[in-house]
């Protein structure tokens, strides 16, 4: 009997992030060109870039995209909050995750 072969991880990304890989992938890994096509800045066009390496990532592993990390990156693109405090909002969050993780109890 043959097993089912499980979907490919990028299968169960939105068609936004598919629409996003293919653009990405045409103009041969451009950010700089992607930004164009998009109409936005190149650190707008990283932030989305480094936002879907997370998903898939996410998705990957075989976990859901992290709510809160997806409205960060959702402010970031929207220009309602730097880069740079997007990063470190992001770590702090993710520092204290794995801190959760590890605290006793939570086994």
């Amino acid at each position: 009997m043959d097993t089912p072969t499980p979907a490919h991880p990028l299968t169960r990304l939105p068609a936004e992030d598919l629409d996003f890989i293919l653009r990405f992938v045409l103009v041969s890994g451009s950010l700089k060109d992607l930004g164009n096509e998009y109409g936005v800045s190149y650190p707008t066009i990283r932030a989305r870039l480094d936002r879907l390496i997370e998903r898939v990532r996410q998705v990957a592993a075989g976990r859901a995209p992290d709510p809160f990390l997806d409205q960060l990156a959702d402010l970031l693109e929207n220009g309602e909050v730097t880069v740079g405090a997007a990063r470190r909002i992001r770590q702090a969050y993710l520092s204290q995750i794995s801190r959760l993780k590890g605290a006793p109890g939570d086994e």
